[in-house]
């Protein structure tokens, strides 16, 4: 049996307010200081913060006592339009007509247009074993692309995972492009080790330096030494090296598996996974940074290509289109073992 309520923007006060509770979960409604919604869920090892109308980002997972999201400057999401402004959560929706970062040739945000979304409406839906927060954002440009996003994501009973799944369809008369990767910002866990059900291998450092990441010598070097062998990266030895941030590609990992699962275990057990079908995201990036001011270990970050812009999916026949009337979903298990 499945129930559904719908939420609506004056539900959400600057007190929280419990909106729905049984034997496993409950769900708190409030306002951010800053004015962002939030819906607070919980189950019997952890909670989940959701901004529903927000590109709905989660902005806060923690299951078991252990905090899953990158450390980072933000106490508090902020408004904005570009994901920059607001970079602190734990997970977003890159895309859906361009995504990652802005190349020479690109005039798009970084990460596209998604991440700050606003939502038209949003709503749960609730069984007997799980809660799941849902929003629908329609995109629509007088002389451009006309879609229907449908994100959502899912808590489970007794369970330290959660699906987030991205529905998009497109409502216009013509085709149109479509690059989707679903960014995940794990905590950095020192000297924890990274695997998965690949090779070692498919991953290849990437060898574009977009614009935000400023180069020193020091990491001219470190990276020269991965790039040649010298080096490997599997385990979080050495975080005075991941700044600037260090990035891996893997491509075509259908060639590898049907299904591909990815995990980063601490040397005290704590073990991240994130799975999802190479049929629908058949490419990886991972994501490393360790400085002052942001942790993060985003041992892989599922997509349709590489996020290195529109120009640069396009060159490499990666850009995927969707045709009239046609819809696409990606979904990724992700969470806590």
């Amino acid at each position: 049996m499945k129930g559904i309520i719908g939420l609506r923007r004056d539900y959400f006060k600057e007190t929280p307010t419990e909106f729905y509770a049984n034997e496993e979960f409950r769900v708190i409604l409030f306002r951010y200081p800053s004015g962002i919604e939030a819906v607070e869920i919980t189950n019997s090892r952890g909670r989940m913060v959701v901004l529903p109308y927000m590109g709905q980002m989660i902005w806060d997972l923690e299951f078991d006592g252990v905090d899953l999201k990158m450390k980072s400057m933000f106490n508090q999401p902020k408004k904005a339009d570009n994901v920059i402004d607001t970079y602190g959560c734990f997970a977003f929706h890159s895309g859906l007509i361009s995504n990652g970062c802005p190349g020479p040739d690109d005039t798009h945000d970084m990460h596209g247009e998604m991440p700050c979304a606003e939502m038209d409406s949003a709503w749960l839906e609730i069984t007997d074993t799980s809660m799941k927060i849902c929003g629908r954002t329609e995109y629509i440009k007088g002389f451009g692309h006309h879609y229907l996003a449908t994100p959502s994501v899912e808590m489970f009973e007794a369970s330290g995972s959660v699906q987030m799944t991205m529905a998009v369809k497109n409502l216009s008369g013509n085709e149109m492009p479509l690059q989707y990767m679903c960014h995940t910002n794990y905590a950095y866990m020192e000297k924890a080790v990274m695997k998965q059900n690949i090779p070692n291998s498919a991953f290849k450092l990437r060898d574009s330096i977009p614009n935000h990441v400023k180069p020193t010598e020091k990491w001219l070097n470190y990276n020269r030494q991965l790039r040649n062998g010298e080096e490997s990266l599997w385990a979080l030895n050495n975080p005075e090296m991941y700044e600037p941030e260090i990035v891996f590609f893997a491509d075509e990992l259908n060639l590898h598996q049907e299904v591909a699962e990815f995990e980063i275990s601490s040397p005290d057990g704590t073990t991240f996974f994130t799975s999802f079908s190479t049929a629908e995201l058949n490419y990886a990036t991972r994501w490393l940074l360790h400085n002052a001011n942001q942790h993060v270990a985003s041992f892989v970050l599922p997509a349709t290509c590489r996020p290195e812009g529109f120009s640069a999916a396009e060159k490499a026949g990666t850009l995927q289109m969707l045709r009239a009337g046609e819809e696409r979903t990606f979904t990724i298990t992700t969470g806590k073992k």
